[in-house]
Protein backbone atom coordinates (compact mmCIF):
# COMPACT_ATOMS: atom_id res chain seq x y z
CA UNK A 1 0.00 0.00 0.00
CA UNK A 2 1.41 3.34 -1.08
CA UNK A 3 0.96 7.04 0.72
CA UNK A 4 -1.75 7.59 -1.65
CA UNK A 5 -3.32 4.62 -0.53
CA UNK A 6 -3.07 5.54 2.98
CA UNK A 7 -3.82 9.30 2.08
CA UNK A 8 -7.27 8.17 0.42
CA UNK A 9 -7.97 5.79 3.39
CA UNK A 10 -7.54 8.26 6.20
CA UNK A 11 -9.87 10.66 4.27
CA UNK A 12 -12.70 8.22 3.63
CA UNK A 13 -12.31 6.90 7.59
CA UNK A 14 -12.69 10.93 8.09
CA UNK A 15 -15.62 11.61 5.95
CA UNK A 16 -17.31 8.77 7.28
CA UNK A 17 -16.93 9.92 10.86
CA UNK A 18 -17.35 12.84 9.95
CA UNK A 19 -21.21 11.60 8.77
CA UNK A 20 -21.39 9.99 11.59
CA UNK A 21 -20.88 11.87 13.95
CA UNK A 22 -23.33 14.70 11.87
CA UNK A 23 -25.81 11.57 12.34
CA UNK A 24 -25.48 11.00 15.87
CA UNK A 25 -25.69 14.63 16.96
CA UNK A 26 -28.59 14.99 15.14
CA UNK A 27 -30.19 11.93 16.35
CA UNK A 28 -29.28 13.54 19.81
CA UNK A 29 -30.44 17.00 19.43
CA UNK A 30 -33.96 15.68 18.22
CA UNK A 31 -34.51 13.87 21.39
CA UNK A 32 -33.25 16.58 23.42
CA UNK A 33 -35.63 19.00 21.78
CA UNK A 34 -38.61 16.78 22.21
CA UNK A 35 -37.89 16.12 25.39
CA UNK A 36 -37.45 19.93 26.22
CA UNK A 37 -40.59 20.33 23.84
CA UNK A 38 -43.09 17.92 27.02
CA UNK A 39 -41.13 19.76 29.31
CA UNK A 40 -42.47 22.81 28.57
CA UNK A 41 -45.62 21.60 27.88
CA UNK A 42 -46.23 19.80 31.25
CA UNK A 43 -45.03 22.95 32.87
CA UNK A 44 -47.61 24.99 31.21
CA UNK A 45 -50.22 22.41 31.25
CA UNK A 46 -49.43 22.77 35.49
CA UNK A 47 -49.01 26.43 35.50
CA UNK A 48 -52.70 27.04 33.77
CA UNK A 49 -53.93 24.48 36.17
CA UNK A 50 -52.49 26.19 39.40
CA UNK A 51 -54.05 29.14 38.15
CA UNK A 52 -57.27 28.13 37.88
CA UNK A 53 -57.01 26.33 41.37
CA UNK A 54 -55.60 29.58 42.48
CA UNK A 55 -58.48 31.54 41.16
CA UNK A 56 -60.94 29.13 42.36
CA UNK A 57 -59.68 29.78 46.17
CA UNK A 58 -60.07 33.63 45.72
CA UNK A 59 -63.68 33.16 44.09
CA UNK A 60 -64.61 30.94 47.63
CA UNK A 61 -62.80 33.28 50.15
CA UNK A 62 -65.40 36.12 48.49
CA UNK A 63 -67.78 34.16 49.26
CA UNK A 64 -67.13 33.80 52.92
CA UNK A 65 -67.16 37.70 53.16
CA UNK A 66 -70.33 40.23 54.08
CA UNK A 67 -69.23 42.80 51.96
CA UNK A 68 -68.10 40.89 48.79
CA UNK A 69 -66.94 43.63 46.28
CA UNK A 70 -64.62 45.49 49.14
CA UNK A 71 -63.69 42.00 50.62
CA UNK A 72 -62.86 40.97 47.00
CA UNK A 73 -60.64 44.06 46.75
CA UNK A 74 -59.03 44.03 50.41
CA UNK A 75 -58.68 40.15 49.66
CA UNK A 76 -56.54 40.68 46.36
CA UNK A 77 -54.54 43.40 47.12
CA UNK A 78 -53.30 41.76 50.63
CA UNK A 79 -52.79 38.12 48.49
CA UNK A 80 -50.69 40.08 45.69
CA UNK A 81 -48.56 41.67 48.45
CA UNK A 82 -47.65 38.18 50.66
CA UNK A 83 -47.13 36.25 47.23
CA UNK A 84 -45.07 38.19 45.36
CA UNK A 85 -42.58 38.64 48.55
CA UNK A 86 -42.67 35.05 48.40
CA UNK A 87 -42.56 33.84 44.95
CA UNK A 88 -41.78 37.03 42.96
CA UNK A 89 -43.35 38.34 39.76
CA UNK A 90 -46.14 37.04 38.54
CA UNK A 91 -48.67 37.57 41.61
CA UNK A 92 -49.71 41.07 40.83
CA UNK A 93 -53.21 42.23 41.42
CA UNK A 94 -54.07 42.48 37.68
CA UNK A 95 -52.52 39.13 37.38
CA UNK A 96 -54.80 37.71 40.77
CA UNK A 97 -57.93 39.16 38.83
CA UNK A 98 -56.93 37.65 35.88
CA UNK A 99 -56.74 34.09 38.44
CA UNK A 100 -60.02 34.84 38.85
CA UNK A 101 -61.94 35.37 36.12
CA UNK A 102 -59.95 32.39 34.31
CA UNK A 103 -62.34 30.46 37.48
CA UNK A 104 -65.47 32.28 36.83
CA UNK A 105 -64.92 31.49 33.30
CA UNK A 106 -63.86 28.01 33.17
CA UNK A 107 -65.73 26.71 36.16
CA UNK A 108 -65.41 23.08 35.35
CA UNK A 109 -61.45 22.12 35.60
CA UNK A 110 -62.56 19.25 32.59
CA UNK A 111 -63.12 22.53 30.60
CA UNK A 112 -59.51 23.94 30.60
CA UNK A 113 -57.32 22.70 27.69
CA UNK A 114 -54.03 22.17 29.14
CA UNK A 115 -52.83 22.30 25.12
CA UNK A 116 -53.07 25.91 25.95
CA UNK A 117 -50.65 27.84 27.48
CA UNK A 118 -51.70 30.65 30.16
CA UNK A 119 -50.87 33.32 27.83
CA UNK A 120 -53.11 32.02 25.29
CA UNK A 121 -55.90 32.13 27.99
CA UNK A 122 -54.87 35.79 28.83
CA UNK A 123 -56.00 36.51 25.17
CA UNK A 124 -59.05 34.24 25.28
CA UNK A 125 -60.35 35.68 28.59
CA UNK A 126 -60.89 39.40 26.58
CA UNK A 127 -63.16 37.42 24.09
CA UNK A 128 -66.86 37.64 26.16
CA UNK A 129 -68.91 35.67 23.30
CA UNK A 130 -69.10 32.37 24.46
CA UNK A 131 -69.59 30.32 21.10
CA UNK A 132 -66.88 32.64 19.90
CA UNK A 133 -64.33 32.12 22.95
CA UNK A 134 -64.83 27.81 22.14
CA UNK A 135 -64.03 28.53 18.39
CA UNK A 136 -61.00 29.96 19.07
CA UNK A 137 -60.18 27.97 21.69
CA UNK A 138 -60.80 24.63 18.95
CA UNK A 139 -59.03 26.39 16.48
CA UNK A 140 -56.00 27.69 18.34
CA UNK A 141 -55.52 23.73 19.34
CA UNK A 142 -56.17 22.02 15.60
CA UNK A 143 -53.91 24.78 13.94
CA UNK A 144 -51.19 24.73 16.69
CA UNK A 145 -51.61 29.18 16.90
CA UNK A 146 -48.82 30.93 18.65
CA UNK A 147 -49.98 33.40 21.16
CA UNK A 148 -49.04 35.91 18.21
CA UNK A 149 -51.43 34.29 15.78
CA UNK A 150 -54.22 33.60 18.37
CA UNK A 151 -54.24 37.56 19.07
CA UNK A 152 -54.51 38.60 15.70
CA UNK A 153 -57.16 36.34 14.70
CA UNK A 154 -59.44 37.71 17.79
CA UNK A 155 -58.32 41.27 17.17
CA UNK A 156 -59.52 40.86 13.50
CA UNK A 157 -62.93 38.98 14.51
CA UNK A 158 -62.30 35.79 12.48
CA UNK A 159 -64.99 34.15 14.21
CA UNK A 160 -67.22 36.87 13.29
CA UNK A 161 -66.03 36.95 9.33
CA UNK A 162 -66.54 33.01 9.26
CA UNK A 163 -70.20 33.56 11.15
CA UNK A 164 -71.10 36.04 8.22
CA UNK A 165 -71.00 33.28 5.41
CA UNK A 166 -73.21 30.91 7.84
CA UNK A 167 -76.43 30.48 8.62
CA UNK A 168 -77.74 30.17 12.63
CA UNK A 169 -77.12 26.40 12.46
CA UNK A 170 -73.60 26.38 11.13
CA UNK A 171 -72.96 29.35 13.11
CA UNK A 172 -73.53 27.91 16.35
CA UNK A 173 -71.57 24.65 15.15
CA UNK A 174 -68.44 26.59 14.93
CA UNK A 175 -68.19 26.68 18.38
CA UNK A 176 -68.20 23.00 18.85
CA UNK A 177 -66.01 21.60 16.37
CA UNK A 178 -64.29 24.97 14.45
CA UNK A 179 -63.98 25.56 11.09
CA UNK A 180 -65.18 22.26 8.86
CA UNK A 181 -63.78 22.07 4.98
CA UNK A 182 -66.17 20.63 2.71
CA UNK A 183 -65.95 22.48 0.33
CA UNK A 184 -64.56 25.77 -2.08
CA UNK A 185 -67.28 28.20 -0.12
CA UNK A 186 -66.00 27.11 3.33
CA UNK A 187 -62.64 28.40 2.60
CA UNK A 188 -63.78 32.10 1.58
CA UNK A 189 -64.23 34.73 3.76
CA UNK A 190 -66.52 37.55 2.68
CA UNK A 191 -63.49 40.23 3.75
CA UNK A 192 -60.09 39.60 4.23
CA UNK A 193 -57.58 42.14 6.24
CA UNK A 194 -54.00 42.54 5.01
CA UNK A 195 -53.26 44.95 8.02
CA UNK A 196 -49.69 42.99 8.70
CA UNK A 197 -48.68 44.38 5.21
CA UNK A 198 -48.50 47.56 7.20
CA UNK A 199 -49.69 49.84 4.16
CA UNK A 200 -51.62 52.96 4.91
CA UNK A 201 -55.32 53.49 3.82
CA UNK A 202 -55.27 56.34 2.49
CA UNK A 203 -52.17 56.14 0.12
CA UNK A 204 -52.86 54.74 -3.78
CA UNK A 205 -50.84 52.10 -4.37
CA UNK A 206 -50.78 49.49 -7.55
CA UNK A 207 -51.77 46.34 -7.55
CA UNK A 208 -48.22 44.91 -7.87
CA UNK A 209 -47.23 46.76 -4.51
CA UNK A 210 -49.33 44.90 -2.96
CA UNK A 211 -48.95 41.67 -4.22
CA UNK A 212 -44.93 42.15 -3.46
CA UNK A 213 -46.11 42.83 0.25
CA UNK A 214 -48.19 39.87 0.31
CA UNK A 215 -45.34 37.51 -0.73
CA UNK A 216 -42.71 39.31 2.12
CA UNK A 217 -45.63 38.68 4.77
CA UNK A 218 -46.41 35.45 3.48
CA UNK A 219 -46.82 33.51 6.29
CA UNK A 220 -48.96 36.31 7.36
CA UNK A 221 -50.91 35.80 3.96
CA UNK A 222 -51.52 32.29 4.71
CA UNK A 223 -52.60 32.29 7.97
CA UNK A 224 -55.53 35.09 7.11
CA UNK A 225 -56.37 32.36 4.41
CA UNK A 226 -56.63 29.75 6.59
CA UNK A 227 -56.65 26.13 6.89
CA UNK A 228 -54.78 23.65 4.70
CA UNK A 229 -52.89 26.51 2.10
CA UNK A 230 -49.99 26.28 0.62
CA UNK A 231 -47.73 28.09 -1.81
CA UNK A 232 -47.35 27.44 -5.13
CA UNK A 233 -46.43 30.73 -7.38
CA UNK A 234 -46.47 34.28 -8.07
CA UNK A 235 -47.07 35.67 -11.60
CA UNK A 236 -48.01 32.13 -13.11
CA UNK A 237 -47.78 32.70 -16.55
CA UNK A 238 -50.09 31.04 -19.07
CA UNK A 239 -49.33 31.05 -22.61
CA UNK A 240 -51.86 31.04 -25.45
CA UNK A 241 -50.98 31.10 -29.22
CA UNK A 242 -48.07 33.48 -28.25
CA UNK A 243 -49.70 35.59 -25.80
CA UNK A 244 -48.65 35.59 -22.33
CA UNK A 245 -51.25 35.98 -18.90
CA UNK A 246 -49.90 35.83 -15.63
CA UNK A 247 -52.00 34.57 -12.40
CA UNK A 248 -50.74 36.70 -9.63
CA UNK A 249 -50.58 33.80 -7.09
CA UNK A 250 -51.56 30.20 -7.02
CA UNK A 251 -52.13 27.99 -3.53
CA UNK A 252 -53.13 24.69 -3.35
CA UNK A 253 -55.16 23.85 -0.74
CA UNK A 254 -54.77 20.12 0.87
CA UNK A 255 -57.86 19.78 2.45
CA UNK A 256 -59.93 20.30 -0.91
CA UNK A 257 -57.43 18.86 -2.95
CA UNK A 258 -57.38 21.65 -5.40
CA UNK A 259 -55.23 24.89 -6.45
CA UNK A 260 -56.74 28.09 -5.65
CA UNK A 261 -55.95 31.06 -7.55
CA UNK A 262 -55.78 34.91 -6.58
CA UNK A 263 -56.32 37.76 -8.40
CA UNK A 264 -55.89 41.22 -6.50
CA UNK A 265 -57.60 43.77 -8.38
CA UNK A 266 -57.67 47.94 -7.25
CA UNK A 267 -61.18 49.34 -7.18
CA UNK A 268 -64.30 48.12 -8.36
CA UNK A 269 -65.01 44.57 -9.40
CA UNK A 270 -65.40 44.05 -13.07
CA UNK A 271 -66.95 41.74 -15.60
CA UNK A 272 -63.85 41.59 -16.71
CA UNK A 273 -61.95 40.58 -13.95
CA UNK A 274 -64.57 37.55 -13.59
CA UNK A 275 -64.66 36.67 -17.16
CA UNK A 276 -60.35 36.63 -16.37
CA UNK A 277 -60.43 34.29 -13.04
CA UNK A 278 -62.58 32.21 -15.54
CA UNK A 279 -60.38 31.83 -18.18
CA UNK A 280 -57.21 31.46 -15.75
CA UNK A 281 -59.34 28.89 -13.48
CA UNK A 282 -60.47 26.93 -16.89
CA UNK A 283 -56.59 26.47 -18.02
CA UNK A 284 -55.55 25.07 -14.71
CA UNK A 285 -58.34 22.20 -15.54
CA UNK A 286 -56.98 21.57 -18.30
CA UNK A 287 -53.47 22.21 -17.87
CA UNK A 288 -52.18 22.08 -14.76
CA UNK A 289 -54.60 19.42 -12.52
CA UNK A 290 -54.25 15.69 -11.98
CA UNK A 291 -56.64 13.56 -12.11
CA UNK A 292 -57.02 13.39 -8.48
CA UNK A 293 -57.46 16.94 -8.31
CA UNK A 294 -60.89 18.42 -7.43
CA UNK A 295 -61.67 21.83 -9.28
CA UNK A 296 -59.36 24.69 -9.43
CA UNK A 297 -60.97 27.81 -7.27
CA UNK A 298 -60.73 31.38 -8.15
CA UNK A 299 -60.25 34.19 -5.65
CA UNK A 300 -60.57 37.87 -7.06
CA UNK A 301 -59.42 40.21 -3.98
CA UNK A 302 -60.98 43.84 -4.78
CA UNK A 303 -60.64 46.73 -2.31
CA UNK A 304 -64.57 47.55 -3.63
CA UNK A 305 -66.78 44.56 -4.41
CA UNK A 306 -69.80 45.06 -6.35
CA UNK A 307 -72.71 42.78 -5.07
CA UNK A 308 -75.16 43.80 -7.83
CA UNK A 309 -72.05 42.97 -10.46
CA UNK A 310 -71.75 39.48 -8.45
CA UNK A 311 -75.46 38.78 -8.60
CA UNK A 312 -75.46 38.66 -12.50
CA UNK A 313 -72.03 37.23 -13.37
CA UNK A 314 -70.30 33.84 -13.27
CA UNK A 315 -70.20 34.38 -9.27
CA UNK A 316 -73.68 33.58 -8.98
CA UNK A 317 -73.67 30.18 -10.77
CA UNK A 318 -70.58 28.47 -10.13
CA UNK A 319 -69.07 27.15 -6.75
CA UNK A 320 -65.62 28.24 -8.33
CA UNK A 321 -65.30 31.53 -8.62
CA UNK A 322 -65.61 33.99 -5.48
CA UNK A 323 -64.87 37.67 -4.77
CA UNK A 324 -64.04 39.10 -1.37
CA UNK A 325 -62.89 42.82 -0.43
CA UNK A 326 -59.63 43.33 1.49
CA UNK A 327 -59.20 45.96 3.54
CA UNK A 328 -55.48 46.91 4.67
CA UNK A 329 -56.67 47.88 8.57
CA UNK A 330 -58.49 46.12 11.22
CA UNK A 331 -61.98 46.28 11.65
CA UNK A 332 -63.65 47.80 15.08
CA UNK A 333 -65.94 45.16 16.48
CA UNK A 334 -69.18 47.91 15.60
CA UNK A 335 -67.65 47.95 12.15
CA UNK A 336 -67.76 44.33 12.05
CA UNK A 337 -71.86 43.99 13.61
CA UNK A 338 -73.08 46.54 11.22
CA UNK A 339 -71.27 43.93 8.33
CA UNK A 340 -72.93 40.70 9.51
CA UNK A 341 -76.41 42.44 10.18
CA UNK A 342 -76.46 43.61 6.83
CA UNK A 343 -75.32 40.57 4.81
CA UNK A 344 -78.23 38.45 7.17
CA UNK A 345 -80.45 40.99 5.90
CA UNK A 346 -79.06 40.40 2.10
CA UNK A 347 -79.62 36.67 2.75
CA UNK A 348 -82.88 37.19 4.05
CA UNK A 349 -84.24 39.33 1.16
CA UNK A 350 -82.86 36.46 -1.22
CA UNK A 351 -84.53 33.42 0.81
Amino acid sequence: MDINDNYRNAKTMKNLEKGGIKKAYNSIRLILEEARSRAYHAVNSEIVIAHWQIGKIIVEEEQNGKAKAEYGKYLIKELSIRLSKEYGRGFDISNLWYFRQFYTTFQILDAVRRELSWTHYRLLLRVENNNARDFYIIEAINNNWSTRELERQINSLFYERIALSKDKAKTKELSKKGQIIKEPKDIIKDQYFLEFLGLKEEKSYLEKDIESALIDKLKDFVLELGKGFSFVARQKRISIDGDNYYVDLVFYNFILKCFVLIDLKIGKLTPQDIGQMDFYARYFEKEEKIKSDNPTVGLILCSDKNETMAKYTLLNETNRLFASKYKLYLPSESYLQEELAKERKRLENND
